[in-house]
């Protein structure tokens, strides 16, 4: 497993080593050794999430306030997505940057992303299955997000059309500095 920092230090990408033949193919998509030795620390997760959208989905930007904080870890295992972390760590040298990644079935990659940060994701492919481990359950008093568009954030997202938003995502603030 191949460990990838980012321009966020917290945030990395894990690649797995994929061994293939005319078979198919064999990874190992997660080792908690080698994950806790790179990000630092012990990491439980407790919930697995699996959603599927279709093109030009936007998912986001979702987090979960202290004490519920959520850390993810995620993967697309179908199609392709372009994931975006945004450091919302008011005491952080990082504080409103964001870091994008392509995460697709082809190249298997995974973001890790820690508490405080907001997450969200773009379907860039026809269809999109992203999976994702949470370190903390869903706590819907708990729930806020960012708007995906904030100009103070600046995220480059790859927008050929305005994207598919839910009612929710739509109606998100601006993080304020």
């Amino acid at each position: 497993m191949k460990v990838i920092k980012t321009d966020i230090p917290d945030v990395l990408i894990f690649e797995p080593t994929v061994f293939g033949d005319e078979r198919g193919f064999f990874m190992e998509s997660f080792n908690q050794q080698i994950f806790e030795k790179a990000v630092g620390r012990k990491v439980e997760f407790v919930q697995d999430n699996h959603s599927k959208s279709s093109k030009g989905v936007l998912r986001g930007l979702h987090y979960q306030l202290p004490p519920f904080a959520q850390a993810k870890l995620v993967r697309c295992v179908v199609g392709e997505v372009y994931d975006v972390a945004v450091d919302i760590r008011r005491d952080s040298v990082t504080f409103g940057k964001w870091v994008g990644v392509n995460l697709s079935a082809e190249n298997k990659r995974q973001l890790w992303i820690p508490e405080g940060f907001a997450h969200g994701f773009m379907v860039l492919s026809d269809e999109a299955e992203f999976l994702y481990k949470t370190t903390n359950y869903y706590a819907p008093n708990s729930d806020r997000g960012l708007a995906w568009n904030d100009p103070d954030i600046g995220i480059n997202w790859p927008l050929s059309d305005k994207p598919i938003l839910s009612d929710k995502d739509s109606k998100q603030p601006l993080l304020l500095r």
